[in-house]
């Protein structure tokens, strides 16, 4: 019954910034282990964020002192705080997640548009 579905998507110009928000319906969930991809048009999907069980968080290196990720387990939501944007970042934002105890695991939603202008 639990579904995904992210948020906060749009467009704004070089250097702007946006939150992205990935929440939980359906049910009760406390999120775990959780990352956000992002995926441009001819080019794979890329591993963006992540942040663990316990609450560490790891940056791909394009995006390390750009962009942060958070989870609000009362909102049941993760957040992508993304800062100082680049048309680079560009892509399809996806959410991916674990429930925090094992329940549901490789969760995703269907993505939000971040567009980003020179």
């Amino acid at each position: 019954q639990v579904q995904l579905a992210e948020f906060g998507g749009g467009w704004v110009q070089a250097g702007g910034t946006l939150r992205l928000s990935c929440a939980a319906a359906g049910g009760t969930f406390r999120f775990g282990a959780s990352d956000w991809y992002r995926q441009a048009p001819g080019k794979q999907r890329e591993w963006v964020a992540g942040i663990s069980s316990g609450g560490a968080s790891n940056y791909a290196d394009s995006v390390k002192d750009r962009f942060t990720i958070s989870r609000d387990n009362a909102r049941e939501t993760v957040y992508l705080q993304m800062n100082r944007l680049k048309p680079e970042d560009t892509a399809v934002y996806y959410c991916n997640a674990n429930s925090y105890t094992g329940t549901h695991s490789d969760l995703w939603g269907q993505g939000t548009q971040v567009t980003v202008s020179s």
